[in-house]
């Protein structure tokens, strides 16, 4: 029978975001609710399995790994793309890939973007866990208020644009700024376009929203991190890599920013990572898109995806060359 692994189970919520029934009529399904620790350990566990279904990029699939994953004809992801996963090894190794759509994943994002701005402004972690411990105001900071100040937004894309529409609900005045945009489109998407320096170092609260590539890995490093004005909130619910890991912490460590979290460059965190005891942090374990509609939707199109292709007819595919050329 063909061996179907469900990977990145962290919440144990697979099961119950859809119905697996026909596919556990025709497949051995097995549920994998911890992360791996290293790519040994993947390549062990899922050697003797045909098909993965994996969430987003918990899991990375690079060319080594599939390398050592002979069984494996197909992986159905949960999203549209994995910067994570070698999309060009799986297509050399004939290994099919097929995606979902996003749902309102964008929306999630965008409303934890929110979020994280609202907490980060109004110190809202650090009040719930001082009053839980007994305290009430003792300690506590002063927040700020938002209306009147300027956010700065790092890739007006949807979910930018977005984020844009609640900030400016709120009062504030937006900028943005991408290596592609412009004074059009920035009004467009309801900011006014800046330049990266100045957008630095005019905002009170920077939101990034651009997509991991090799262009912008470290997008904002130490100097740029520099730039910001004292107590500036950054917030990040893209990925982390965008940001150089070293220089935020640095930034947070000595109190110049407050940095508000969804991502982070290694995902799980590590539980002795320094930015665990960071001060000025406020950290979320990457829950952007984690919502249950978003997730009925992956699961159940993942099925499909499966399901499709033990019928020999595949759906939604990445590397539809598959179809048509012999494995390496």
């Amino acid at each position: 029978m063909v061996r179907v692994a469900v990977l990145d189970d962290w919440q144990n919520i697979a099961r119950a975001s859809a119905d697996w029934s026909k596919l556990e009529a025709r497949a051995e399904l097995k549920f994998f609710s911890k992360p791996f620790a290293n790519e040994q350990e993947t390549a062990a566990a899922l050697a003797g399995f045909d098909i993965v279904i994996a969430m987003r990029e918990r899991t990375a699939f690079s060319a080594s790994l599939l390398a050592r994953l002979p069984k494996l004809r197909m992986i159905a992801l949960t999203g549209m793309r994995a910067a994570s996963l070698d999309l060009e090894a799986c297509t050399q190794r004939g290994i099919l890939v097929c995606n979902t759509a996003g749902g309102r994943s964008l929306i999630a994002t965008a409303e934890l973007t929110l979020g994280l701005l609202l907490a980060a402004a109004r110190h809202i972690p650090l009040a719930d866990q001082e009053i839980r411990a007994g305290r009430f105001q003792e300690g506590l900071k002063t927040g700020i208020i938002l209306n009147g100040l300027t956010l700065g937004i790092i890739g007006l894309g949807r979910i930018g644009t977005l984020v844009a529409g609640y900030a400016k609900a709120l009062g504030m005045r937006v900028l943005a700024w991408s290596p592609h945009l412009t004074a059009e489109r920035a009004q467009a998407g309801g900011a006014e376009y800046a330049d990266k320096l100045t957008l630095l170092s005019t905002a009170d609260a920077v939101s990034l929203h651009m997509p991991l590539s090799p262009t912008t890995r470290g997008l904002l490093g130490r100097e740029d991190l520099a730039r910001l004005k004292p107590g500036a909130i950054l917030i990040n619910t893209s990925r982390g890599p965008l940001i150089d890991e070293a220089a935020l912490l640095s930034a947070v460590q000595s109190g110049r920013i407050i940095a508000a979290l969804d991502v982070f460059d290694h995902e799980p965190l590590a539980p002795e990572h320094p930015l665990r005891r960071a001060p000025n942090t406020v950290l979320t374990p990457h829950i952007g898109y984690n919502v249950g509609e978003v997730f009925s939707i992956f699961y159940r199109e993942a099925i499909e995806n499966v399901l499709a292709f033990l019928d020999g007819a595949p759906i939604r595919m990445m590397n539809p060359e598959v179809q048509t050329s012999k494995p390496a």
